[in-house]
């Protein structure tokens, strides 16, 4: 999976840097024992997830893969899973 650049795109580190900064807000009003900043860091992790979703609709999220690219790979996995199996029934 590490050959797909999951997740390597600006909406995805913008969506999640935005989601990260909220959890740290509401973690530190739920410490502190403030109900109004706690719920307001949810709405900041909320907004990182749409901000993502914007930004990937905008082109700036991984593009879909093409149905062929997905054929060549299966075919490709099969081809040099067969090998193996033969190996292994020796």
């Amino acid at each position: 999976m590490s050959g797909t650049s999951h997740g390597h795109t600006p909406a995805a580190w913008t969506g999640v840097t935005i989601a990260f900064i909220g959890f740290c807000i509401a973690g530190l009003f739920m410490v502190a024992a403030n109900p109004l900043g706690f719920w307001a860091g949810i709405g900041v992790i909320a907004l990182g997830g749409v901000v993502g979703a914007a930004m990937k609709a905008a082109g700036l999220g991984m593009p879909k893969e093409s149905e062929a690219s997905v054929r060549a790979r299966h075919h490709a996995a099969q081809a040099t899973a067969q090998p193996a199996q033969a190996q292994s029934t020796a």
